[in-house]
């Protein structure tokens, strides 16, 4: 991604006294989709992350084809929290993108409300694995597509739907990890999700 700097805001938001609300979200997606920049850009704490610098020992295991200028990697689990409103706190949790460290994904789903999948145009089959791991828990979801400066693959989200296979009633954004409005807006279209699927549960006999 190009020189953009993340919305942050000018201090960070202590809880709200009237919360009373936490859902637990995860951030899953490929190695170098983006993740880390969500949650770092949305949350309002500073963010627990367990970012590495990337060494020689790394070479032929992480695949970095399309992500040569990363530097560092997830090597346990980013966390952050955003309130959307006073009594609404969503807990952010990104999983590792690299495939040796998959392991954690199925712990880190449990007690999981809902999940956003980062999508690269550019490596578009790293997102499998996450769909599938996320349908196997039965855990609903959105996908976001992080449009990178300088990506040549300027897929439409129904070109990107119909690769992935995925249902028509599954929500697709765009989104700019960087901003944190953009990630806002990601996290507000997974929260809609939720309430519609919940919704349509109360309203089946």
């Amino acid at each position: 991604m190009g020189s953009v700097t993340s919305e942050l805001p000018s201090q960070r938001t202590p809880l709200a006294d009237a919360a009373e609300t936490g859902l637990k979200i995860v951030v899953v997606g490929g190695f170098g989709v983006g993740k880390t920049t969500l949650v770092r850009s949305v949350s309002e704490i500073r963010p627990l992350n367990t970012e590495e610098v990337m060494t020689q020992a790394g070479q032929g295991v992480d695949e970095t084809e399309g992500v040569d200028q990363k530097s560092t990697t997830t090597v346990a689990f980013d966390f952050g929290r955003i309130s959307l409103n006073q009594r609404m706190v969503l807990y952010l949790f990104g999983a590792p993108g690299q495939e040796r460290f998959w392991f954690l994904w199925d712990r880190l789903f449990s007690g999981t409300l809902g999940a956003v999948v980062l999508v690269d145009t550019r490596r578009m089959e790293d997102s499998w694995y996450a769909i599938d791991r996320l349908e196997h828990h039965r855990t609903p979801f959105v996908v976001a597509v992080n449009r990178f400066d300088g990506d040549e693959n300027q897929f439409s989200l129904e070109e990107i739907r119909q690769a992935l296979a995925l249902g028509e009633h599954i929500p697709m954004v765009d989104c700019d990890a960087r901003l944190r409005s953009s990630g806002k807006e990601v996290l507000i279209a997974l929260v809609d999700h939720l309430y519609a699927l919940a919704l349509s549960k109360e309203q089946t006999p």
